[in-house]
C-alpha cells in the first residue's frame, strides 16, 4: 500500500463519501466525451458488456449475429470491394477489438491490425432463380457461423457470384461491434471508399473523433455521477410494482433454457391508413413511433388480459452529438409501462404513452442491466423480466450514396437473417420503409401462424383507431373479419327441437315404444318401462292432487334405490320440476334447499318421513309395495318448454348454496345432444353411480329414460368403495359409465382391468393426461365432457386421442354458442385465453330467489341479435385453438398474483403432473401467515414419496423461479367435496422443516450466528441448521430480496439475488458474505485511489478540505 493509499485508508467513511461526491461532481463538469488515455484493460460499454453475458451463459449461440447483405448488379471489382471494406476496419476500432477475460472481468483488447476475414465463392443452380436461391443460402450460412469474442474477428465477409453481372456481398457482425447506426455509417463509408479506389483517387474519408473505447472508458465514469443516481430513482419510481412478466400465450412451454432459434413475419399497413396515422399522431402532440407503441401494447395487453404491462423500447443511444458517428453497439432497452385501467380512449392512452416515452428518453443513459438490477427481480436463463416483447423504431440515416458502376439493392432481413431471436417477441418499424411491420418471434414459444396473426389483430387495431380515435381503448376490435366469420361457424350448432321439448313427452314416448324392456336394475331388482311408468303415474296424480304441476317445485326426498327413479319420473309427469335433496346432506342445508325452492311438496319414502328437512303442507310416500292406481296415463299435464324441469343447488361463495333452475327444453336439448354423440340408445346399458343432487346424473338417470337404454343403478355404499365397484363394473355388461377423475383414479388404483366394450365419460373436472393415458386402453372411447350446472349439464364434448398434448373439451353441443372474450366482453383471438361465455338453448332461467346473482351472471348477448338472448358468464379460462376446439386451462378465480407475477395454478400442476410416480397433483396458494402467501404443491403417489428437492428440480427445468411452490405436502388421498371433486379448502397446512433434531448443526461463526438470526427473523423459524435450504424453509424472491436488503444495511455489501440461489444455506451465504465483504472494502479504497491518485498534493488537501477531511490524512 502506497503513501497514497494510506492516507485514504485512515478516512472515516463519512470523509470517505464526501471525498467521493466532490470528485463526482468535477468529473461532471467535464462533460463532453473527449479521446481518452487508453489504461491497460479497457472495459466494455454497459451494452457491450450485457452481450458479452450473454454470450458467456451460452457460448457459441448466434442470436447476436448481425448480417447485411447488398445486391450488386452490374461489374463488380472484387479486389476495391475488400480493399474498401478492410478501410473501414482500418479506420474502427471497435471492428478490430476482441473482448477476453481477465480474472473473470471482461476487457476490451484492440488490435493494431486485423485482415478482413474474406471469402469469394460461386452460387450454384441450373437456373438463375436457384443460383439466387444458393446465393441467399451461403449468405445466411454465414450469418449463422458463432463468434469467439474472445479471440476474434468479430466480423467476416463473403462475396457470392450469382451472374456475370449480380453478386451478394454479406457482411456478417457480432452485435457486440456494431448497431444499424454504425451499418449507416459503414455502408455511407464504404461507397465512400469503394468510388475513391474506382477513380485510383486517395481516400479522404476524417480521421474519427471518437472510437467505441473512448465512451467506454467515459460511461464508466458516468456510472457514479449524480445524474445517473438520479435517472435509478426514477426508474425504480416508475416501475413500482410493475409486472415484471408479460404473459403472453404461447405455442409451447417456455423451456428453461433459450436456444435463441428464431422466425421473421412481416406485414404491411395500407398507405390511406399510414397517412392518417401520421396525422393523428401530429394532432394529438406525438409520433408515429410513440402511436405504433401505444397500438401494440393495446394488442399485448388484450393477449395477456393485464391492464398493466411493460415493454421495453429500444433506443439507439446516440442522444450526444458526438456519439452519432461512432461504430459500436449503443442500443439501450428502456422498459416502458402501460397503465390501461380507467377506460382511456384511444387518443388518451396515446397522450399517455408519448409523455412516457419522453420521460424515459430523459432518464435513457441508465443500462438496462442496471435497472433490472435496481428492481431485485429474480432471474432466469428462460426470459428477461420487462423484456419479453420489445419494440423497435429504427431510423438510421438513409445512405443513397452510389456505388461506382453498381445498383445497389439491399438484401431484405427475411433473406439473410440467421433464424434467431433476441426476445421472446420483437416488433420493428423502420421508418424508411413507410408502412412494414416486422415481427422476430422465439421459435421455442410460437408457431409462425400465431404470430402471423398477431400481426393481422395489430393491423385490425391500428385501422380502427386511425377510423376513430376517440374510442375506448376497451371496444377497439382485434379480430378480423375472417376471424370472426370462422368463430361463428365454430359454433353453427343449430338442430331442431322436438315439437314438444318436455321430458314427460320424450318418457312417455320411449315407454309406449319399448314397455316390456329393462328401463333400471338395483341390486337383484328390474323394473321394466312399463312398470316405472305405471308408478309413476301413481305418484304423478297424488302429487297433483297435492297443488303440484308446472311451474311447481317439488323436493324428492329419497334414498338411492329404485324408488328414487319413481319419484323422479312421477314429478316429471305430473309436469313440476324436481328438486333433489340428498338425505346424507347435513341436515340445514337441506333445510335451506326447502326453503329457497319454495317446495310445497315432498317426495319420500316411509323410512325418512320423521326427519324431513323442512316442514312442508304434503308429503308423497313413495314405496316398493305402495300400490299402483289405475287410471289415465299421465303425460306432463300441459308442462311446457319454459317451464322448469329440475333446480340443482351447487355450492355459493356466501357458504349458502345457490338453486339452479333449469328448463324443460334445456334438459331435452342435452337429451338429443348427448344421446346423438358420444351416443346412447336401447342397447345400452348404463352404470349409475352420480349422487342425484349432482346435474351430471341427468345423463345416468334422465337420458337412458329417453332412448330406450337400461340402467344399472349403484348403491351409496359400492360407489365409495373401490373394491366392491371394480367387482360390479366387471360383472355387468356395462356400454357406458361416466365418473369424475377421482372415481376414475380410485378404480384403477385397486386394479380394474377395464372392459373393452364400454364408454367411458369423465366429467366434472379437468382430465388430466396421465389419468387420460390410463383410462384410454380400458374402454372401446375416451370421452372428456365439460360444462357448469348453469348450462344444463354439458356444453362442449371431445373424444379423446392418445397424445402428449392437453386433454381438450372439444366442440360445442348442439344449440350451443361459445365465446372466449376479456374483461370488457370484446371477443379473443384463437390462442389467447379468456373467460369462456356460453349461450343457446342450455341455459338456465337463473338462480332461484336470487335476481341480483342472476343478473350478474346471466348477461345480455353481445354477440346475438335474437331478443332476449344471453350468455352465461363461467369464470373459466379457456381459449380457441386453430381447429376449432377449445381448451379450459383453469379457474379464472385460480389465477392468482403473487409477489407481482400473474400465476395460473394449471400451469404448475401440468408440469409437476409428469413426475415420474405422483397420482395427482393441486397447487394451492396459501396465507397461513398474514401478509406472506405462498404456493404449495399436494401430491399422491403410487410409490415411494420423492425428495422435495428433487420435485422442485423439476419444476425449474420447465418454469421460472416464482412459479415454484415453497413447499410439497404429500398426501394419502385428497379430500373431496360430495360431488367428488378436490376440496382445496380442505387442504392442510404444510409443516416447515427447519433440520432434523438429531442430526442438527448450529451456526458455528460470528457470521453464520448472523445470516441464521436473519432467517429466523424472516421465515419465522426458531432454529436453523446451516444446512438447510432458504426455499426449502419457506422462502420465496420476495422475502430473498429483504434478506439481501438487510445484508447490505448490516454488512455494507450488495449481493445479487441470485447469490442466495447459488449460496441457498446458511453456511454457504456466511462464506459469500466473507467474501463480499472484503471485495467490497478493496474496491472502495482502489475507486477512491483512482480519482485522487493523479492530483498533486496540493490538489488533494484542497479535495480533502473540501470533503471536511482537517489535519493531514
Amino acid at each position: 500500500m502506497n503513501e497514497l493509499e494510506q492516507r485514504l485508508a485512515r478516512l472515516s467513511p463519512e470523509q470517505r463519501e464526501q471525498l467521493r461526491q466532490v470528485s463526482a461532481r468535477e468529473r461532471a463538469a467535464r462533460a463532453r466525451i473527449r479521446p481518452q488515455p487508453r489504461p491497460e484493460r479497457i472495459p466494455l460499454t454497459s451494452g457491450q458488456r450485457r452481450l458479452w453475458v450473454q454470450d458467456r451463459l451460452d457460448p457459441g449461440q448466434i442470436a447476436y449475429n448481425s448480417g447485411w447483405g447488398t445486391w450488386l448488379h452490374g461489374a463488380v471489382d472484387a479486389p476495391d470491394l475488400r480493399r474498401a471494406l478492410q478501410v473501414l476496419v482500418d479506420r474502427h476500432e471497435g471492428l478490430r477489438t476482441v473482448y477476453p477475460a481477465i480474472d473473470g472481468e471482461p476487457c476490451q483488447r484492440i488490435l493494431p491490425r486485423l485482415d478482413l476475414p474474406w471469402r469469394e465463392t460461386r452460387a450454384e443452380g441450373d437456373d438463375p432463380a436457384s443460383r439466387r436461391a444458393d446465393a441467399l443460402r451461403i449468405a445466411r450460412a454465414s450469418a449463422a457461423e458463432p463468434f469467439d469474442l474472445q479471440a476474434g474477428p468479430v466480423l467476416r465477409a463473403v462475396l457470392v457470384a450469382v451472374e456475370p453481372d449480380l453478386h451478394l456481398l454479406m457482411l456478417t457482425f457480432h452485435h457486440i461491434a456494431i448497431d444499424g447506426w454504425s451499418i449507416s455509417t459503414l455502408s455511407r463509408e464504404f461507397r465512400h471508399a469503394y468510388n475513391r479506389l474506382r477513380d485510383r483517387a486517395e481516400i479522404d474519408l476524417p480521421v474519427p473523433e471518437l472510437q467505441i473505447a473512448d465512451v467506454a472508458l467515459w460511461q464508466q465514469g458516468q456510472f457514479a455521477g449524480e445524474r445517473m443516481r438520479g435517472q435509478l430513482d426514477f426508474w425504480k419510481t416508475a416501475l413500482a410494482g410493475a409486472p415484471p412478466v408479460l404473459d403472453l400465450p404461447t405455442d409451447r412451454p417456455r423451456p428453461a433454457l433459450r436456444s435463441h432459434r428464431g422466425g421473421l413475419w412481416s406485414c404491411d399497413l395500407p398507405a390511406a391508413t399510414y397517412a392518417r396515422l401520421q396525422s393523428l399522431a401530429r394532432d394529438n402532440g406525438a409520433t408515429l413511433s410513440s402511436l405504433l407503441l401505444a397500438a401494440y401494447q393495446i394488442v399485448l395487453a388484450r393477449y395477456t388480459g393485464q391492464q398493466d404491462i411493460v415493454t421495453a423500447m429500444g433506443v439507439a443511444g446516440r442522444a450526444r452529438l458526438e456519439l452519432e458517428p461512432v461504430v459500436g453497439f449503443f442500443i439501450n432497452l428502456l422498459p416502458l409501462r402501460a397503465d390501461l385501467s380507467g377506460d382511456p380512449t384511444f387518443a388518451e392512452h396515446l397522450q399517455r404513452t408519448h409523455a412516457r416515452v419522453l420521460q424515459a428518453m430523459e432518464n435513457a443513459d441508465v443500462p438496462f442491466d442496471r435497472i433490472l438490477e435496481e428492481q431485485r427481480l429474480p432471474r432466469s436463463t428462460g426470459y428477461t423480466p420487462f423484456a419479453q416483447a420489445t419494440y423497435f423504431f429504427q431510423s438510421y440515416p438513409q445512405v443513397e450514396d452510389p456505388l461506382a458502376g453498381l445498383r445497389v439493392e439491399d438484401a431484405t432481413q427475411h433473406e439473410v437473417a440467421p433464424g434467431t431471436a433476441q426476445a421472446d417477441l420483437q416488433l420493428f418499424v423502420n421508418q424508411h420503409h413507410q408502412g412494414e411491420l416486422m415481427f422476430e418471434y422465439s421459435r421455442d414459444l410460437y408457431d409462425e401462424a400465431s404470430i402471423r396473426r398477431m400481426g393481422g389483430h395489430l393491423l385490425t387495431l391500428l385501422e380502427a383507431v386511425a377510423a376513430s380515435p376517440e374510442a375506448p381503448v376497451r371496444a377497439l376490435p382485434l379480430l378480423t373479419a375472417a376471424e370472426r366469420a370462422e368463430i361463428a361457424g365454430w359454433n353453427d350448432t343449430v338442430r331442431a327441437l322436438p315439437a314438444e321439448p318436455t321430458i314427460a313427452a320424450l318418457f312417455a314416448a320411449q315407454a309406449a315404444a319399448t314397455p316390456d324392456a329393462v328401463a333400471v336394475r338395483f341390486g337383484d331388482r328390474d323394473m321394466t318401462y312399463a312398470e316405472l311408468d305405471g308408478r309413476a303415474d301413481a305418484v304423478a296424480r297424488a302429487l297433483r292432487e297435492a297443488g303440484a304441476g308446472p311451474g311447481r317445485l317439488v323436493g324428492l326426498y329419497v334414498e338411492r334405490t329404485l324408488e328414487m327413479l319413481v319419484g323422479l319420473v312421477g314429478i316429471v309427469k305430473a309436469g313440476a320440476a324436481y328438486v333433489p335433496l340428498d338425505p346424507g346432506f347435513p341436515h340445514d342445508r337441506l333445510a335451506y334447499m326447502v326453503e329457497t325452492a319454495q317446495s310445497t311438496v315432498l317426495v319420500t319414502q316411509a323410512s325418512l318421513r320423521d326427519r324431513l328437512p323442512a316442514p312442508v303442507p304434503s308429503v308423497v310416500v313413495v314405496d316398493a309395495d305402495a300400490p299402483v292406481a289405475g287410471g289415465e296415463s299421465m303425460h306432463g299435464c300441459g308442462v311446457g318448454a319454459d317451464d322448469p324441469a329440475y333446480v340443482i343447488f351447487t355450492s355459493g361463495s356466501t357458504g349458502k348454496p345457490k338453486g339452479v333452475e333449469i328448463r324443460q327444453k334445456a334438459a331435452v336439448n342435452l337429451i338429443r345432444s348427448i344421446a346423438r354423440e358420444p351416443g346412447m340408445g336401447p342397447h345400452d346399458t348404463i352404470c349409475a353411480i352420480s349422487t342425484l343432487s349432482f346435474d351430471i346424473a341427468l345423463t345416468e338417470l334422465v337420458i337412458p329414460l329417453t332412448v330406450g337404454a337400461r340402467i344399472l343403478l349403484v348403491d351409496r355404499d359400492t360407489v365409495r368403495d373401490g373394491l366392491r365397484l371394480r367387482r360390479l363394473v366387471e360383472s355387468e355388461p356395462l356400454t357406458l359409465m361416466q365418473a369424475t377423475p377421482a372415481t376414475w383414479r380410485m378404480l384403477l388404483d385397486v386394479g380394474w382391468p377395464g372392459k373393452p366394450s364400454m364408454r367411458i365419460i369423465s366429467t366434472g373436472e379437468a382430465l388430466p393426461r396421465e389419468l387420460a393415458d390410463r383410462l384410454l386402453p380400458m374402454g372401446r372411447e375416451l370421452w372428456n365432457l365439460y360444462g357448469p350446472t348453469e348450462t344444463t349439464v354439458y356444453s362442449a364434448l371431445c373424444r379423446v386421442a392418445p397424445g402428449e398434448g392437453p386433454i381438450l373439451v372439444g366442440r360445442p353441443v348442439d344449440n350451443t354458442r361459445i365465446h372466449i372474450v376479456d374483461r370488457h366482453l370484446q371477443p379473443l383471438p384463437v390462442g389467447v385465453p379468456g373467460e369462456l361465455l356460453i349461450g343457446g338453448e342450455g341455459l338456465a332461467a337463473g338462480y332461484r330467489g336470487r335476481p341480483d346473482l342472476t343478473a350478474e351472471k346471466f348477461i345480455a348477448d353481445p354477440f346475438s341479435d335474437a331478443p332476449g338472448a344471453r350468455l352465461y358468464r363461467t369464470g373459466d379460462l379457456a381459449f380457441w385453438r386453430a381447429d376449432g376446439t377449445l381448451q379450459v386451462i383453469g379457474r379464472i378465480d385460480h389465477q392468482i398474483k403473487l409477489r407481482g407475477f400473474r400465476i395460473e395454478l394449471g400451469e404448475i400442476e401440468a408440469v409437476l403432473g409428469e413426475y415420474p410416480g405422483l397420482d395427482q397433483v393441486v397447487v394451492h396458494c396459501r396465507e397461513d401467515r398474514p401478509g406472506d402467501p405462498r404456493l404449495v404443491a399436494y401430491y399422491t403417489c403410487d410409490a415411494a414419496r420423492p425428495d422435495p428437492a428433487e420435485l422442485r428440480a423439476h419444476l425449474k427445468r420447465a418454469l421460472p423461479e416464482y412459479m415454484v411452490p415453497s413447499a410439497f405436502v404429500a398426501l394419502d388421498a385428497f379430500p373431496l367435496t360430495p360431488n367428488g371433486k378436490v376440496d382445496r379448502r380442505a387442504l392442510p397446512a404444510p409443516e416447515a422443516a427447519a433440520g432434523d433434531a438429531e442430526d442438527f448443526i448450529a451456526p458455528r461463526t460470528e457470521d453464520e450466528r448472523a445470516v441464521a438470526a436473519l432467517w429466523s427473523e424472516l421465515l419465522r423459524v426458531p432454529k436453523i441448521d446451516v444446512r438447510a435450504d432458504f426455499f426449502d424453509l419457506g422462502g420465496h424472491s420476495l422475502l430473498a430480496t429483504r434478506l439481501l436488503a438487510r445484508i447490505e444495511y448490516d454488512y455494507g455489501i450488495e449481493l445479487p439475488l441470485r447469490a442466495l440461489f447459488e449460496a441457498p444455506t446458511v453456511e454457504q451465504l456466511a462464506a459469500r458474505i466473507a467474501l463480499a465483504c472484503e471485495a467490497a472494502d478493496q474496491a472502495a479504497l482502489a475507486a477512491l485511489l483512482d480519482d485522487v491518485e493523479h492530483l498533486s498534493e496540493a490538489e488533494l488537501q484542497d479535495r480533502l478540505s473540501a470533503a471536511g477531511v482537517t489535519g493531514t490524512a
